[in-house]
């Protein structure tokens, strides 16, 4: 189990907490600073079921300043989405976690953090 943090976000705090005392066994990755390829991001899109766009903070600063509330959200544009989380990792909605199954979750809610534990 890996979990992508940013240690000053409350919620990845949150997450932590429950990880450890739950006595599970992940690695911590402060993607901020190790920063995810966009292969990693679109392994963990297919992960999380997601699209890029569903994982994106739009109310980031460099959000507004690319302007990404208005880019299209559809197959065509997918790869320019998941460039600009590359680019801009702060835009990744935190925290994610990889279960051992094979999927992945954005560990926002204790639910969220316990779904991953179940899997």
């Amino acid at each position: 189990m890996e979990i992508w943090i940013n240690p000053a976000c409350s919620k990845c705090r949150s997450a932590l907490t429950l990880l450890d005392a739950e006595g599970a066994d992940y690695t911590v990755r402060r993607y901020l600073e190790d920063v995810p390829s966009p292969d990693e991001i679109r392994q963990v899109l297919d992960r999380l079921g997601l699209e890029p766009w569903d994982i994106t903070r739009t109310q980031e600063a460099d959000a507004k300043a690319l302007g990404v509330k208005e880019w299209p959200r559809d197959a065509g544009n997918r790869d320019r989405w998941v460039e600009a989380l590359a680019a801009h990792p702060k835009l990744i909605q935190r925290p994610i976690i990889t279960a051992e199954d094979g999927t992945a979750v954005v560990g926002r809610t204790e639910e969220a953090v316990r779904d991953a534990l179940s899997r």
